[in-house]
């Protein structure tokens, strides 16, 4: 959503990372302050342990669940929950249910929502995702990674 304005549900661009949807709603284009990502991640969506120099990110679970790994802590967290990871801090999230779990994420500094559209078309290749591409893309998105990305 490029500057201001309302997006009925439903409504936002959006891709897919191997079957987990992002939709896009309040994007970097639009915003100076944050941007706002809807989820729907499929079992087995793994971001793999990363930190970020400059980006925090604040999750709110609107149904099933996840897993977080925030620097030695790993606990679950279930529709209602907000989590929230500063910068420097080393952190995952998973969907290690068998259903799907849908949440929102919170971006700041807002630009990140453009990493999602280029992992969307490495993940869109048949195959095992090319880690290197990731790891590439990663740091050009002021994301150090730790461990790899996994999806079903």
């Amino acid at each position: 959503m490029a500057g201001q304005g309302k997006l009925e549900a439903g409504q936002g661009r959006s891709v897919s990372l191997r079957g987990t949807r992002v939709v896009f709603k309040v994007e970097s284009d639009g915003a100076s302050g944050a941007s706002l990502t809807e989820w729907t991640a499929l079992p087995g969506f793994d971001t793999g342990l990363h930190v970020h120099e400059r980006l925090e990110e604040t999750w709110f679970v609107l149904s099933g669940e996840l897993e977080f790994r925030v620097d030695d802590e790993t606990f679950t967290a279930g529709a209602g929950a907000t989590v929230f990871v500063p910068p420097h801090v080393q952190h995952a999230f998973a969907n290690r249910s068998a259903g799907e779990a849908s949440f929102l994420l919170t971006l700041s500094p807002p630009g990140h929502d453009r990493y999602f559209d280029e992992l969307a078309e490495i993940l869109a290749v048949d195959g095992t995702p090319d880690s290197d591409a990731i790891a590439d893309l990663r740091k050009r998105y002021d994301t150090r990674q730790i461990e790899t990305l996994s999806t079903r």
